[in-house]
């Protein structure tokens, strides 16, 4: 070592040496660009300094939804939604929610779609985005499920993965919320998820797991509680499992109004948000009560430094003390304040995603005989319904998007944005319709059955839109409190549909929706000849569709759901009963719960379906296209493992035996290592250009106690017609794990390695190869 780097070495205390061992990955930042400043910020703080680095300064006390107050040299920290775009600012773009970014199965989408939002956040003076959101959907129903990436943890974890990492390559703090079991709306803050551990791990966790696996600078603790604890307060789920188990160095924040108690603290939570007790009530578990708890003893002063060095950590770790990182520009609470609201525009060409998502998360569900795409040789064209249509007074007639008079292109709730503009189906289509002189014609009347069945009659083409709405629980939508009341179309689709194909043999329905519908009204009837899948597609609804409707997209898109034949097919539905009833219990602080108990363990929605033999209308992972695609030439190979301690940890798991109980043990490079490589090789049998979604499902034996087939696998690939691509995707020894309770680790299933199967197909329940793990 010269004298020189003796010199700066000489700068690091005991407890500078401390945090660097204990927060490794933090390190690596602070190591190599600013360890003095960091230290010395922390150093200068004094103690309700460092709490009120920990504490929201209350609803609608700040510019963003949620603030951090300056504090010296630090200038605070703006905490603003959403999970699909900058919500309540201006001149944004609103881009397609969470549910249509894992229905493209496309990570490179995926990433990109983060990075842009990332970018018009950090544009907007944003230091947090709250987002993604990654509960599972658990319930068909769950009024919250588009915004995040459907009911697999492993789609919705490497949905997760890419937009942590889009996010944050953008300068902007990411958010993994609602940790965890938040998988309804009714009763959210009152209600109790009772989840086994195996479950917990298997499923929910995984999301998260991932997304600390990607760097999440922040994690948001949900309403509801968690076998009996509140998630806010839960040291299970943030100390153990979160903190040691995943070595998760980021902070933890609560969600609005989710805090519990002081005492939170010392179970693992680091930010009270948005500070009040109740919002707007001018009190808070944290400040001066916290200080208090410090000066009695109750809690050390070690773990409020610990709290602000994990919210501190994050903002170097982004690169947000850079002078240049803009300041906050709008005003969420007053958007027609001049002093605030400085109207800047953060678009830039990112449209150009937005319709390219759209178009990619379209689902083919069904397609007559080549009813699409159109030629633009038809020579006339009838469009029916709402939703064909902009709303009755521009896009943003409801705030928070309550409500929805034209297309629908995003739910409600804090996941919301306002749209600068928004392209409906009849203005795309009138614009090609001119390109090829069809004639055009149109009702956005879904109940005037008569008039929609005579406009039918003789048209080339009538293409019918229907839709469903969901949201968050602070605001009722025709009775639909967050969670919908049920899975048919709203305004009356499933007439109108009947109504149009009635009195047309070539009747297209799109469907934009939150979630599952039951599509059996009419999804059999011979004049039906095509179904799109739109979902949520954001600002350029209109412009994607058309892409896909006339060929200029082929159909990549794929489920991210089950679609049941009835709802009483699917193994959850939302419980609504009487808290006061034999079903409640009793929480801490005397708190009234309803209990609600995951009794379908692992077998949610495809695994429900395939445990218990029920046929769905569309599978999982199910999706059409314009071409054909064959797969052919499997091979699966086993990879030399490591060297060294790595070595003996692939040894130990090999043998049986499960990870060990260590900080970061679920993280473990050598856990999540490729093992296994599966090669195959895709073929596009058509003749047009086409993306396929190859998809890997694995068995295992009985004695596993998994479902039948769980997704540990996928890819997107583009093939010329008559073109062969090898296609190759990995699996690690976590992918072929089962969580070990008694041991509390990761472990092989008993039995031969071989005796786990794999499939590779094109849904859950089209596998075109079968295979088995070689020993």
């Amino acid at each position: 070592m010269t004298a020189q780097s003796s010199t700066r070495c000489s700068c690091y205390s005991t407890e500078h040496r401390r945090f660097l061992v204990s927060h490794p990955k933090i390190s690596i930042y602070i190591i190599t660009n600013n360890i003095l400043s960091f230290f010395n910020q922390l150093a200068n703080f004094t103690l309700h300094e460092k709490i009120n680095i920990t504490t929201g300064v209350g609803w609608e006390n700040g510019l963003c939804v949620g603030n951090i107050g300056a504090n010296g040299d630090f200038p605070g920290l703006c905490l603003e939604d959403s999970p699909l775009g900058v919500r309540d600012a201006d001149f944004i773009t609103g881009f397609p929610a969470g549910i249509n970014s894992a229905a493209t199965w496309n990570r490179e989408l995926m990433r990109r779609r983060g990075l842009f939002m990332g970018r018009e956040h950090v544009a907007k003076g944003v230091n947090i985005a709250l987002g993604p959101m990654m509960n599972l959907g658990r319930n068909a129903a769950g009024g919250r499920n588009w915004e995040g990436f459907g009911a697999d943890p492993f789609l919705s974890g490497e949905t997760a993965y890419e937009t942590v990492l889009g996010l944050q390559n953008a300068g902007v703090q990411a958010c993994a919320k609602h940790f965890i079991n938040n998988e309804q709306e009714h009763y959210r803050t009152l209600e109790s998820s009772n989840v086994d551990d195996r479950t917990q791990h298997e499923l929910y966790a995984h999301p998260f797991l991932r997304a600390v696996m990607a760097g999440v600078s922040s994690v948001m603790c949900s309403y509801n509680l968690i076998n009996g604890t509140y998630a806010c307060e839960n040291d299970k789920m943030m100390n153990d499992i979160l903190k040691r188990e995943f070595g998760f160095q980021g902070f933890i924040m609560s969600d609005w109004g989710a805090t519990e108690s002081t005492i939170s603290v010392i179970t693992g939570l680091d930010m009270t948000m948005a500070g009040d007790i109740t919002l707007g009530s001018h009190t808070t578990f944290f400040g001066q009560n916290l200080t208090a708890y410090v000066e009695n003893g109750t809690i050390p002063e070690t773990r409020i430094d610990d709290m602000a060095t994990r919210i501190l950590a994050a903002w170097y770790f982004l690169h947000q003390d850079a002078p240049a990182y803009p300041k906050t520009n709008f005003n969420a609470f007053l958007p027609d304040d001049q002093a605030t609201n400085f109207h800047i525009d953060v678009q830039d060409d990112h449209y150009k995603l937005v319709r390219e998502m759209g178009a990619a998360s379209t689902v083919l569900l069904k397609n007559v005989d080549g009813a699409l795409p159109l030629t633009g040789r038809e020579r006339n064209l009838f469009m029916a319904g709402s939703d064909a249509g902009p709303a009755d007074i521009g896009p943003n007639k409801f705030a928070d998007q309550g409500g929805q008079t034209g297309i629908l292109a995003m739910g409600w709730g804090s996941g919301t944005a306002n749209f600068t503009y928004l392209i409906s189906p009849y203005e795309a289509l009138q614009h090609r319709a001119r390109r090829h002189r069809t004639s055009i014609s149109w009702t956005f009347d879904d109940f005037d059955l008569d008039r929609a069945g005579n406009m039918a009659i003789g048209q080339s083409v009538c293409v019918v839109f229907i839709n469903s709405d969901s949201g968050e629980d602070y605001i009722v939508v025709d009775g639909n409190e967050g969670d919908r009341k049920n899975l048919t179309a709203w305004h009356g689709g499933d007439d109108l549909v009947l109504a149009v194909a009635a009195q047309n043999n070539n009747t297209v329905v799109v469907v934009h929706s939150v979630g599952p519908l039951i599509l059996e009204p009419w999804v059999e009837h011979p004049n039906v000849t095509a179904v799109l899948w739109a979902g949520l597609p954001g600002t350029e609804a209109g412009n994607a569709l058309v892409d896909v409707l006339y060929g200029e997209w082929n159909p990549s898109g794929r489920l991210p759901y089950t679609i049941a034949k009835n709802a009483s097919d699917y193994p959850t539905m939302i419980i609504e009963g009487d808290i006061a009833g034999e079903t409640a219990g009793q929480a801490g602080g005397g708190d009234v719960v309803l209990n609600i108990t995951y009794t379908e363990k692992l077998e949610i929605d495809y695994r429900w379906f395939d445990a218990k033999n029920i046929t769905p209308r569309f599978e999982f992972g199910f999706g059409l296209s314009y071409t054909t695609f064959e797969y052919s030439n499997l091979d699966i190979e086993k990879i030399p493992q490591g060297d060294g301690e790595e070595a003996a940890d692939e040894a130990r798991w090999d043998a049986g035996n499960a990870t060990r109980i260590e900080v970061g043990s679920s993280t473990a490079l050598w856990l999540h290592r490729p093992a296994y490589n599966v090669t195959f090789v895709v073929t596009n049998t058509g003749e047009v250009y086409g993306g396929d979604i190859p998809q890997v499902y694995l068995h295992h034996p009985a004695s596993a106690g998994e479902p039948p087939s769980i997704l540990k696998g996928f890819t997107n690939v583009e093939v010329m017609p008559g073109e062969r691509k090898v296609v190759s995707i990995p699996l690690s020894r976590y992918d072929l794990s089962i969580w070990d309770v008694v041991q509390q680790g990761w472990r092989r299933p008993d039995g031969d390695i071989s005796e786990i199967r794999l499939t590779v197909g094109a849904s859950s329940r089209d596998g075109r190869l079968n295979g088995t793990i070689p020993a």
